[in-house]
């Protein structure tokens, strides 16, 4: 089913406060994690969270409270849709764990901390997979995980799903862009059933809920990265990272504006975030700040666009660009009355209640 949330502009009286997400790497791109801060809000629900908090030392992918102990992390679950989507998490880790470690036993289906996930969420990685060993190398910036022989007993649908959400879990951390399996000691080339290649490090370029555009040219087709939204079974919404494949394109960054405002798939269970009426005149990036210009003509000066469209360009354009643009700026009919100043990308989204 597609469904959209086109809201009239007569009914945007305010910002609608919403989760954030993850910052991360462009999928199919070479774009590193930035940190974001979010737009000004007016409100802020329990999910969504606060960026900046006092006593915390953040970086991207993960943050840690100084007064508690308590670290924050970006996961990658799958949805009751069966889509991957960012889950941000807080946990504490052990004086010999690490993070990265800690974020796959809590992506492990059935796993000891499946209790601990929201409602609607579970862990992709197969049941009964422990982490025999992992390691990061800080010169090379590559992890590598050794697996339990359970990590092969998945059905093939499921393969893909399991790369994807290996590759982007833990290249969202601050000292990780690539990722190497193991099996019980030994290098996996490929993965068990459907042979996905593993013959050089996993990272960001596998995409992740890969779909193709209506009637695109697969021999001259780009990928892009779009963040569209979805819901809980409590009515919370989320954000979903889709890669799609499209008609090959000069311009990255506008097309992948156009594709929001085309929406999801027909059949996709996920939300549109942007009205049809709006317009991308161009997108522009220069030094480390992307400018995207939009017209509506609709548009009626004193109300204000609603919040889940802002970030979904947000996190779409810093994901498809390069690693020098950490900053947005929107701008609405030539005028900078949707963000006052550019904004960086938010280091967590998806902040939803266990």
């Amino acid at each position: 089913m597609n469904r959209n949330r086109w809201i009239r502009r007569a009914a945007w009286t305010g910002v609608i406060a919403l989760p954030l997400l993850t910052a991360g790497c462009g999928i199919f791109s070479q774009n590193a994690a930035k940190e974001i801060d979010p737009p000004p809000v007016e409100t802020q629900n329990e999910a969504s969270g606060s960026l900046q908090q006092n006593g915390t030392s953040s970086e991207t992918g993960a943050s840690i409270d100084l007064q508690t102990g308590e670290t924050q992390m970006t996961v990658y679950l799958l949805d009751s849709h069966g889509y991957l989507a960012p889950v941000t998490l807080r946990t504490t880790l052990g004086d010999k764990e690490q993070l990265g470690q800690k974020a796959l036993e809590m992506m492990t289906d059935g796993g000891a901390y499946a209790d601990q996930l929201p409602a609607g969420f579970t862990g992709i990685i197969p049941k009964g997979t422990s982490v025999i060993k992992y390691t990061e190398s800080k010169d090379t910036k590559l992890a590598t995980v050794d697996f339990s022989k359970s990590f092969t007993d998945y059905n093939a649908g499921d393969e893909r799903k399991i790369v994807e959400a290996i590759a982007w879990t833990l290249t969202g951390l601050p000292d990780v862009s690539g990722v190497d399996l193991m099996l019980e000691g030994t290098k996996l080339t490929e993965m068990p059933e459907r042979s996905y290649p593993l013959d050089r490090p996993l990272d960001r370029s596998v995409g992740i809920n890969l779909e193709a555009a209506d009637g695109v040219d697969y021999g001259q087709s780009v990928p892009v990265t779009l963040y569209f939204s979805s819901e809980t079974q409590d009515g919370d919404m989320y954000y979903v990272p889709v890669t799609r494949l499209i008609n090959r394109t000069d311009d990255i960054l506008k097309a992948s504006i156009d594709q929001l405002i085309a929406g999801p798939l027909g059949q996709s269970q996920l939300i549109g975030v942007m009205t049809p009426d709006v317009q991308v005149k161009s997108v522009v990036p220069s030094d480390n700040m992307i400018t995207v210009n939009l017209q509506d003509e609709q548009y009626m000066e004193g109300t204000t666009e609603p919040d889940d469209m802002l970030q979904a360009i947000i996190l779409s354009v810093t994901e498809n660009a390069n690693a020098s643009a950490s900053k947005v700026q929107i701008t609405l009919n030539g005028e900078t009355n949707l963000l006052t100043e550019p904004v960086t990308r938010p280091s967590f989204v998806n902040a939803l209640k266990s």
